[in-house]
């Protein structure tokens, strides 16, 4: 079969095209025919492993020192079952999945095929493409776990920086679901999508320093690791939330013995989730915004695209089954 191999630490041109085996299911897991996954931050992070910061020395020494341990990226997929373990009865061949794949094998998804556990895996909505599909599971799922974490409540006002990315449109849309007053923060190329995926209101950062404002808000969700609690916390109300998608862990215990205030990060995913996110996008609440879509051969293209970092949404990688390898055995995806 076809996939994406990185086989170095660096920029785009270290990811190619190869011929692997083909995985073969174990007792518990099912075997998908991939049909779309997708080029997030993450996977241009892990790539070029900018996002280590403090965490480079024992990041390595999980992720692989001189290579990602598990060479093929991509960390959400929708597609087929062609195969099922001999313990697997939830699902049969022929049913539309999506899945998650970060919590199993970091890595995979930018593949023909990919082995998944079963109780990792949901059934795809039904009025969604595959490519709308495989858009939903990391930003839907950061945004939904995150917001429940911060306890999020109707009436409350909700600050989204970067509302116009994967995470952030989710954030926006999610947060409209609970009830919330939402205000994004996105470029001025952007107001126009923000606004029509529901929020309330729309700060251009180009013109306006949200923190400058004067206004305060129960949550502010910053989805780009652009801004920082210390220079939020005047935005905030007395009990509010700071939530972010970077791991702050230290600052957080600090404020937490020091504040009201707290902050919010990190999750930990449920396959109930996964079935929550397809119910609300069959529902019409909540809708995957796709900026491109680059065949699996052009996934190097896909992460220069995304390394400029001003995608809208998620950058969706397509899969032609037509001419794919059928070499098969076992495999480490």
């Amino acid at each position: 079969m076809k996939a994406i191999v990185c086989t170095q630490y660096g920029p785009p041109e270290v990811l190619q095209l190869k011929d692997v085996l083909k995985p073969t299911p174990g007792d518990n897991e099912v075997l998908i025919k991939v049909y779309a996954s997708t080029v997030a931050a993450g996977d241009v992070r892990m790539r070029s492993f900018t996002w280590a910061r403090w965490f480079l020395l024992p990041g390595k020494i999980w992720f692989g020192f001189r290579r990602p341990r598990k060479p093929t990226p991509g960390n959400e997929l929708a597609g087929e079952i062609e195969a099922i373990g001999n313990n697997v009865s939830e699902f049969k061949p022929g049913d539309q999945v999506y899945a998650i794949v970060w919590e199993v094998s970091n890595g995979g998804g930018n593949a023909e095929y990919k082995c998944m556990p079963k109780n990792r895996v949901a059934l795809k909505p039904i009025n969604s493409s595959y490519e709308e599909a495989a858009a939903v599971p990391i930003g839907g799922l950061t945004a939904l776990v995150l917001l429940r974490k911060g306890k999020i409540q109707k009436g409350q006002s909700v600050l989204i920086n970067g509302a116009s990315g994967s995470v952030g449109t989710f954030v926006v849309q999610l947060a409209k679901y609970f009830g919330a007053e939402v205000t994004g923060v996105c470029s001025t190329d952007n107001i126009e999508l923000v606004k029509s995926i529901g929020a309330d209101k729309v700060i251009d950062y180009t013109k306006e320093n949200f923190t400058n404002s004067g206004e305060r808000y129960d949550i502010i969700f910053d989805a780009v690791m652009k801004t920082s609690y210390s220079q939020c916390k005047n935005s905030l109300t007395e009990k509010g939330a700071f939530i972010t998608v970077d791991w702050p862990i230290l600052e957080a215990l600090w404020i937490s013995l020091t504040s009201k205030k707290k902050i919010i990060y990190g999750i930990a995913n449920k396959i109930e989730d996964l079935h929550l996110l397809r119910e609300l996008v069959e529902e019409g609440k909540i809708k995957p915004v796709i900026d491109r879509c680059y065949p699996l051969e052009e996934t190097a293209e896909a992460h220069r695209y995304v390394d400029k970092g001003h995608k809208k949404g998620n950058v969706v990688i397509t899969i032609n089954h037509k001419k794919q390898n059928i070499t098969t055995g076992s495999t480490g995806f």
